[in-house]
């Protein structure tokens, strides 16, 4: 009972409203996934800062009242590795007290920063307050087995994580990850307590952390400014066509997340191979845009994976001859322009993880292909015209196997296979 007395305490500075009494006023800052950028366009976040920022403004311009401390909460969901996580946490800290203090004046003696809160025990309290499926066995997990279990030789051989990734194949992971997950990860605030002026105080109840008596609060010096970005992190990757390098027709292809779970992605090919002495063409190039929309649970925990649905335009041109008849994308000797076809079409497909930096993409589009093509045949040497058509296609446009590197800060799978982490 006294464990989740405590962890109903910390699930206080996870709400997404402001709270505020006579004494003290708290609001939640939200941070994409593994990213210590704070984003004032992300969710509430310029609004609860506007509203802790007035609230500091307004308690100093009254001479009836005082600070007594500011807190600055650091905080991390479990996805991560727990090294990884606690450097999240300091930075997400560290970059909330910059905000604060390049805004309004503060006192050393009154701040104070929580660099870390076990995110463990806020799923435990999520889940406890819930109707899950399974719910004992989850909460058995959560608070009777280790974070990591090694042997006697210190090699990792079961952990809390990979045990609840097992249950049930899967299927509890993705339903904590969808209905508790989001607000764990975005658990960091500030929190401004304040009395009025030559009033005794009375003695504070310190908190402490559970299970992690080392971490208390203690006012220390504030380490060296920082800069806060507020621009939104950009994820992107670079990619190839596995299918088309097998067909000697070499590719690139960049995608970029614009927020949200949506992308753009570009590619482009070129293959001009040609065996004259055997009137064997293989000659194609050109490129292709396509707009994505990431959906599910994989897509809910970081950018560019899991499944997808989009549109998909192509332009390209193309010469192929196999020893008896040519076929030739648009107006001989002319430009990309000249001789384009087209594609348009949706698309659907899915970006899976398999290393830390490494997804294969599985994608196919359908749709219209149009374009004029001329046929010929080789003669004595020349290429003799024989027919001008125009190519009226409905069906599948694209078909893509990508390997795919992952670029960017924080833009890598902390999960490569079932079961725990690569």
């Amino acid at each position: 009972m006294i464990r989740f007395i405590a962890l109903f305490i910390l699930a206080l500075a996870m709400q997404t409203a402001s709270a505020q009494d006579n004494n003290k006023k708290e609001v939640c800052i939200r941070f994409r996934v593994a990213s210590s950028v704070l984003d004032t366009k992300f969710a509430d976040n310029e609004a609860n800062l506007n509203n802790v920022i007035e609230f500091l403004n307004e308690v100093t311009n009254d001479t009836t009242l005082e600070l007594t401390k500011v807190t600055f909460c650091g905080s991390a969901s479990p996805e991560g590795g727990n090294a990884f996580n606690r450097k999240l946490a300091k930075r997400r800290c560290a970059n909330m007290e910059q905000y604060v203090r390049q805004r309004i004046s503060l006192q050393d003696s009154i701040v104070v920063r929580q660099e870390w809160s076990d995110p463990w025990d806020k799923l435990a309290y999520y889940v406890e307050q819930s109707d899950m499926p399974h719910k004992k066995e989850v909460l058995h997990q959560l608070l009777e087995t280790p974070e990591y279990t090694y042997n006697k030789k210190g090699a990792l051989v079961d952990s809390r994580k990979k045990r609840l990734m097992d249950m049930n194949y899967g299927r509890t992971w993705n339903y904590m990850l969808d209905k508790f997950f989001p607000s764990i990860r975005n658990a960091s605030a500030i929190l401004v307590t304040i009395r009025k002026k030559y009033e005794t105080p009375e003695p504070e109840i310190v908190e402490k952390p559970v299970e992690d008596t080392k971490q208390t609060e203690t006012v220390v010096e504030p380490e060296p400014i920082i800069e806060v970005d507020t621009t939104s992190p950009v994820y992107f990757a670079i990619k190839t066509n596995m299918l088309y390098d097998a067909l000697l027709v070499p590719n690139i292809g960049v995608e970029v997340s614009l927020g949200k779970r949506w992308t753009v992605a570009a590619d482009w090919m070129y293959g001009w191979w040609n065996h004259n002495n055997n009137h064997r063409y293989w000659r194609i190039y050109g490129g292709g845009l396509s707009v994505r929309k990431y959906f599910g649970a994989k897509a809910a925990e970081k950018p560019l994976q899991g499944h997808h649905i989009g549109l998909n335009a192509q332009m390209l041109t193309y010469d192929f001859e196999f020893g008896g008849k040519g076929y030739m994308g648009g107006v001989p000797g002319g430009t990309l322009w000249d001789r384009m076809s087209y594609t348009v079409g949706a698309e659907y497909g899915y970006s899976m993880p398999i290393a830390k930096r490494l997804n294969i993409d599985f994608s196919l589009a359908a749709g219209y292909m149009g374009g004029r093509y001329y046929e010929y045949i080789p003669l004595d040497g020349h290429y003799v015209w024989q027919a001008t058509k125009d190519r009226k296609w409905i069906g599948p446009t694209k078909l893509e196997v990508s390997l795919v590197w992952l670029l960017g800060h924080g833009n890598y799978n902390t999960k490569t296979k079932k079961g725990g982490e690569k």
